[in-house]
């Protein structure tokens, strides 16, 4: 048996920058951190010729073509695994529409564990590839390309998208004293509503043509951030978060709504400097910056929510634990 550790993510600034649509033109990039929750994928050999796959439902099928979940049903095909395997996914959060990358996260990890079931090494590039096709190209999700790089390389990292097609994932290497103080400061609450990021992303995608200037800035503010991370200046991020979600709101209808609204402006009362939802927007987790002490003011009004405590960087996707017998 085999079991796969990935990470979940938090992007921070450039979502929306990540678009085909938009970069192949324009270029974009993103700032986006792993975090301490993740997704484990375990797979072992069947005693049967049977595939068995476990997630909030159990499937056990015959052949690849009957498994109903398109992630592992496409992992498979790629991988070329055709029988007599059982895996399941467990993961630390709600499975689905939390705005944390988590669909990226598991086809990652399917990936990287029928990979190592059958003892091939895989680099982290060709798993996140691999994944964004799975994804993009054969499922045809309306989503941009970073979680699946993040959840493959892990940490924080600012992802570069050129014109080309070519990415570059680099790593941000903070202080300990910056990461410590970003750590502090970022919260994140479960709205309680988990949604199908894929109606946002549709309406986000057809309307980049009308929204260049939008995502220009946003690409700008992405830049910024980085620097002034790198340089230190943690506190400037809380402005920076309620710059770049005022001007997300703006990518498509169904990135807020009345009830994310108040709970934002609720937060900016308590002390927040500014935030945003998490992912595509709709629901899932609502990010907050705070400093200054205003944490437990903001936990405070925000106590009808549940608090996910969580903390940026954290490996990539990797083999916990693996015994062949």
């Amino acid at each position: 048996m085999i079991i796969i550790q990935t990470p979940l993510r938090v992007s921070l600034f450039g979502g929306g920058t990540d678009f085909p649509a938009y970069f192949q033109e324009h270029g974009g990039c993103v700032l986006s951190s792993a975090i301490d929750k993740c997704i484990f994928v375990t797979i072992k050999q069947r005693f049967d010729t049977k595939l068995r796959v476990g997630y909030t439902r159990t499937e056990m099928v015959d052949g690849v073509d009957e498994i109903q979940h398109e992630l592992i049903r496409e992992a498979f095909r790629l991988t070329g695994i055709k029988q007599g395997i059982e895996i399941t996914t467990m993961g630390d959060i709600p499975s689905e529409g939390s705005g944390l990358g988590s669909s990226s996260t598991v086809t990652v990890g399917a990936l990287h564990a029928m990979y190592a079931h059958r003892r091939r090494l895989v680099l982290t590039e060709q798993l996140a590839q691999e994944a964004c096709h799975i994804e993009r190209d054969i499922l045809g999700k309306p989503i941009g390309i970073q979680d699946q790089y993040i959840a493959a390389y892990g940490g924080m990292r600012f992802i570069e998208f050129q014109p080309d097609g070519q990415i570059i994932p680099t790593a941000i290497e903070l202080d300990k004293k910056t990461m410590r103080q970003l750590n502090d400061n970022l919260l994140l609450f479960f709205t309680g509503v988990t949604r199908r990021a894929d109606n946002i992303l549709k309406e986000q995608e057809s309307n980049i043509s009308q929204r260049i200037a939008v995502l220009d800035e946003m690409k700008q503010i992405a830049f910024c951030a980085r620097d002034k991370l790198v340089a230190g200046d943690v506190n400037a991020i809380g402005h920076l978060l309620h710059e770049s979600w005022l001007l997300k709101r703006e990518l498509a209808s169904q990135v807020s709504n009345g009830s994310l609204d108040e709970m934002y402006q609720t937060a900016l009362d308590a002390g927040a400097t500014g935030g945003k939802i998490a992912g595509a927007g709709g629901g899932g987790f609502l990010m907050l910056y705070c400093n200054n002490g205003k944490q437990e003011d903001v936990r405070q009004a925000l106590n009808h929510l549940q608090e996910l405590p969580f903390k940026l960087g954290q490996d990539g996707s990797k083999v916990i634990f693996d015994y062949n017998h």
